[in-house]
């Protein structure tokens, strides 16, 4: 039941970073151009990517095991290493792709868990 518990946290706060993404990119701008030459807004977005990214690797193993085939947590956590570790060498365009397709996404794949009864 704890594992259940740590697992529902995790899930409503990575809906949490993605609704900060959300609401960055629509306060700033939502064209790629505007991304590309806004620090303040890349920032944003990296910083809750990196938040998304250190979750995912504190979620049960048996949650990993159940959702991997429906969710690529290995590339969520290796791009937070990404951020952590070489920061300056990211590729913008491929942090601004994951913010506008993959983001969204996610926020509704975790919805989706939550919503499942599972963690009732």
């Amino acid at each position: 039941m704890k594992q259940y518990n740590r697992d529902k946290s995790i899930l409503q706060h990575m809906i949490e970073h993605c609704d900060k993404i959300q609401k960055a990119i629509n306060r700033f701008g939502d064209d790629f151009e505007t991304f590309k030459n806004d620090d303040v807004l890349r920032d944003a977005v990296s910083m809750n990517l990196q938040q998304i990214g250190e979750l995912a690797k504190k979620f049960s193993d048996e949650f990993l095991t159940a959702t991997r085939p429906e969710m690529n947590w290995r590339a969520i956590t290796g791009m937070r290493n990404l951020f952590a570790h070489d920061y300056g060498s990211m590729d913008i365009e491929r942090i601004w792709e994951t913010a506008v397709n993959d983001i969204p996404t996610l926020s509704e794949y975790c919805k989706c868990k939550l919503e499942s009864g599972i963690y009732d």
